[in-house]
């Protein structure tokens, strides 16, 4: 009896009848990926993603829906992104889309700042600020005092003005750090956006210890980050190890404002590291995107169709034994240890040139030209291929290759050295950061460990991790594919996402002191 209660709640709560009202959670976040369509019109075009904060946000509304959650999403209304007809206004198609179900949870902030936008961020001058400020203005002025959540989730420094609004009106809320990146803007800037400030200016970080509302509104800039962590109850960073990083000092680009505020909230308890996860798609038995599926039973003969079926597009030498190397991230130098690899590319080839060594670049960014240089320099057209990213050639790229690099100076959380371990391409990292919540070294004899780590961030360090990797690589096939089976079973069951959102659900329920789902 109690059993067929409980199916005819669900079917009554995705019907739209109200039941006992469990707590309502609002979702503000720039980026996702999709949502269920059960939430609203056209939930399924909904899609704006510049990094993990996009996946680990659909996922996270996703699961909370699915369990019978009243949740509900803010995000800008990009209508050029979402493939709206932003030239015909008045069309069908957006008439639909701006009609709303009678009990839809999807929240888009409208201003034209969005409408006609390719990207989420801009490298422009203030653009980027500006964008954060309307979307802001319209999830204070109208879709919170709409939506009128128990519990607000925040993400980044987009979104680091509403946990002073917040605690202002006593609403709890979770901050989600994703990137080290803040913007800095004056009160009087603000308010010229359309948001009152003076409401809660005093649980705003400023540049200096304000004095007055007055004295601070014209030439006290007010820091994103900083405010959105200080205004915040709990916060979250997306890796425990990154957490600790930030707090124990060991990376000298976070401000020194940011860093002391993440101390502050973990000395009071509130501060947690979460490991994002890597999208569904991400699955070599079911994904649209590789011409060879395949699971964790018995997947070397597959990976290495896959693999020559790459060398033939990208002009490779064609040999399903040749050990394939791909470079899965953007090309920044700053963050990514892609200059690692520039210093060491040439040794690396030549070393294993009798292996037949290849090296697979699907990405974008500063240093794609200096591979390239040093591609032609060498004559390594068909050792090492540098191609523009495509999401459709990565997947590729994941399935046909045998280990993915990722030298990351520091990580935040990653999400490719998952990825390769679920597609069974071994990841070759720098320990740091998420990196080192994810990575453990290889371990053969007993059964443990999925990929190889480097301690020392130099280039030699780097060509030990990769001589460790091509020593597994010269192991008999039937070793390897042993260790292989067992690390894309381990990471299906490690990195899927339905475990991050129950953390984050756990984490709510904290700081609501109830069940999410009554």
């Amino acid at each position: 009896m109690r059993e067929q209660q409980l199916k005819q709640m669900t079917r009554e709560k995705r019907r739209g009848v109200r039941l006992p009202r469990n707590p309502r959670i609002l979702i503000i976040t720039p980026e996702i990926t999709h949502l269920p369509k059960g939430m609203g019109n056209m939930a399924n075009v909904l899609t704006a993603k510049a990094g993990g904060m996009a996946d680990v946000s659909a996922s996270l509304v996703s699961e909370l829906y699915e369990l019978g959650a009243d949740v509900h999403v803010a995000l800008p209304h990009y209508r050029r992104m979402f493939n709206i007809d932003i030239g015909q206004l008045i069309s069908d198609e957006l008439r639909i889309f701006q009609e709303k179900l009678p009990d839809s949870r999807i929240h888009l902030a409208e201003d034209r700042i969005f409408y006609y936008r390719n990207s989420i961020y801009s490298g422009y001058g203030n653009e980027s600020a500006h964008i954060s400020l309307a979307f802001q203005r319209e999830a204070i002025n109208n879709i919170i005092t709409t939506v009128k959540p128990d519990l607000i989730h925040c993400n980044d420094w987009m979104t680091g003005l509403i946990p002073a609004m917040a605690r202002r009106r006593g609403i709890p809320c979770l901050f989600t750090i994703h990137n080290i990146h803040t913007q800095k803007v004056t009160l009087s800037h603000i308010e010229d956006r359309g948001i009152d400030a003076a409401e809660f200016w005093q649980h705003l970080f400023f540049s200096w210890p304000p004095n007055s509302y007055e004295e601070s509104r014209e030439d006290n800039p007010v820091d994103l980050l900083a405010s959105g962590i200080f205004a915040s109850h709990f916060i979250n960073t997306v890796s425990p190890t990154f957490l600790r990083e930030i707090t124990d000092g060991w990376h000298n680009f976070v401000p020194d404002a940011i860093r002391q505020e993440i101390v502050n909230k973990r000395d009071a308890g509130v501060a947690y590291g979460i490991i994002n996860a890597p999208d569904k798609v991400f699955n070599p038995e079911d994904n649209p995107n590789i011409e060879f599926r395949y699971s964790h039973e018995k997947p070397l003969e597959r990976k290495q169709r896959n693999k020559t079926d790459l060398q033939k597009k990208l002009g490779l030498i064609e040999d399903p034994e040749a050990p394939m190397f791909f470079w899965p991230s953007r090309l920044d130098p700053i963050q990514k240890g892609c200059d690692l690899l520039a210093h060491v590319l040439y040794h690396l080839v030549s070393s294993y040139w009798d292996d037949k060594l290849q090296m697979v670049f699907v990405a974008n960014g500063s240093y794609q030209q200096v591979f390239r240089d040093i591609v032609r320099f060498h004559g390594f057209f068909e050792r090492v291929v540098v191609a523009d990213f495509e999401e459709k050639l990565s997947h590729q790229a994941y399935a046909a290759s045998d280990f993915v690099l990722m030298p990351s100076k520091f990580e935040p959380c990653g999400l490719p050295q998952m990825i390769g371990s679920l597609f069974g391409s071994l990841p070759v990292a720098f320990d740091t950061g998420g990196l080192h919540d994810t990575v453990g070294h290889l371990d053969v004899k007993n059964d443990r460990g999925n990929g190889f780590l480097f301690n020392v961030f130099d280039g030699p360090g780097l060509e030990w991790a990769v001589g460790q990797a091509m020593e597994f690589y010269r192991m008999p096939g039937g070793v390897r594919e042993q260790q292989i089976s067992r690390i894309m079973k381990e990471s299906r069951e490690r990195f899927n996402l339905s475990q991050t959102a129950r953390q984050y659900i756990e984490l709510y329920e904290k700081m609501l002191h109830r069940p999410l789902v009554d």
